[in-house]
């Protein structure tokens, strides 16, 4: 699992299908997931936080809209957006929901990619 041979993209990845969820968790070592959808308000107001940490940091970042993939916001119980959770080497390592300030997930994020 390691991401040396595959390039940490510099913005976030738009989820295409179920299989791309499980490619991206397993190719890169540290993946944020952001559950979102476009009539959410929260979410939108995401938008610059979520491009920025994917810019800035070592991690891949991953869209999912949880309108195209319910059954996948099912399976990590998403009941409030915008939600992210933060997979570690491809496992669940932490959950946020609602707004967050991009220093915490920065700081969240340094922690596995260190």
């Amino acid at each position: 699992m390691s991401s040396e041979s595959q390039s940490i993209p510099a913005e976030p990845i738009q989820l295409g299908g179920e299989d791309d969820f499980e490619n991206a968790v397993s190719t890169y070592d540290v993946v944020l997931t952001d559950f979102y959808a476009d009539w959410c308000g929260p979410c939108r107001m995401m938008e610059p936080t979520i491009e920025a940490v994917a810019a800035e940091t070592d991690a891949a970042v991953l869209k999912i809209d949880v309108d195209r993939f319910q059954g996948l916001a099912s399976q990590y119980g998403i009941q409030g957006i915008p939600a992210l959770l933060l997979f570690a080497d491809g496992d669940l390592a932490e959950r946020f929901v609602g707004v967050q300030q991009q220093d915490d997930l920065e700081g969240a994020i340094a922690e596995y990619t260190g």
